[in-house]
C-alpha cells in the first residue's frame, strides 16, 4: 500500500507540474499534496512540520503571484485602474475558457477596461500586451516556485 501512496503522491508533483502550464489543473496545490501525501506516508520522519509549512509558504506565494501576475502588468505599463480590474477579471473569466481564455481573458479584460477609461485603441492595446506578459511572467514564477518546493521536498527526504 505505501508503494501505492507513494506513485500517487509521485504523480501528483508531475500533475502539478503539467498544471502551471495547464489551465484545467492546479498546478502548485497539486504539488504541495504530492509533497504531504509522501510526508504522510514517510511518517513526516524526513518531512516534518517546519518543512511542510516552508513549502506551503512558498506555494501560497506561487499561487497569489499566478493570480496577480496580469494586473501587474498592466500596471507596470501606467494602466488605468479600469484596466488592472480587468484584466484582473479577464483572468479570472479566463480560467473557465480553457487555455484560450487563460491566454486572451487577461488581455481582453485590460484592453476593454482600458478603453473604457477613455484612451486610444493602440494604447489599450500596448496595456493589453503588457498584460499578457505579466501573465507570462507569472507562469515562469510560478514555475520556479514549484521547482524550489521540489527541490526542498528531495533535500529533506534525502537528507532530513
Amino acid at each position: 500500500m505505501e508503494i501505492a501512496l507513494y506513485v500517487l503522491a509521485a504523480l501528483l508533483m508531475i500533475g502539478g507540474l503539467a498544471g502551471n502550464i495547464l489551465p484545467a489543473l492546479p498546478g502548485i496545490p497539486m504539488i504541495f499534496g504530492g509533497i504531504w501525501l509522501a510526508a504522510a506516508v514517510d511518517h513526516y520522519r524526513h518531512l516534518g512540520t517546519w518543512w511542510l509549512v516552508v513549502i506551503g509558504v512558498l506555494g501560497a506565494i506561487g499561487v497569489a503571484l499566478d493570480f496577480a501576475a496580469a494586473a501587474l502588468g498592466a500596471k507596470r505599463v501606467g494602466a488605468s485602474r479600469a484596466a488592472i480590474w480587468g484584466a484582473g477579471i479577464g483572468t479570472v473569466v479566463g480560467m473557465f475558457l480553457g487555455l484560450a481564455g487563460l491566454i486572451a481573458g487577461p488581455f481582453v479584460g485590460a484592453l476593454v477596461g482600458e478603453l473604457a477609461s477613455g484612451t486610444s485603441v493602440l494604447r489599450s492595446a500596448h496595456v493589453g500586451v503588457a498584460t499578457w506578459l505579466g501573465l507570462l511572467f507569472g507562469t515562469f514564477v510560478k514555475l520556479v516556485i514549484s521547482f524550489v518546493m521540489l527541490g526542498l521536498f528531495a533535500f529533506a527526504m534525502l537528507f532530513g
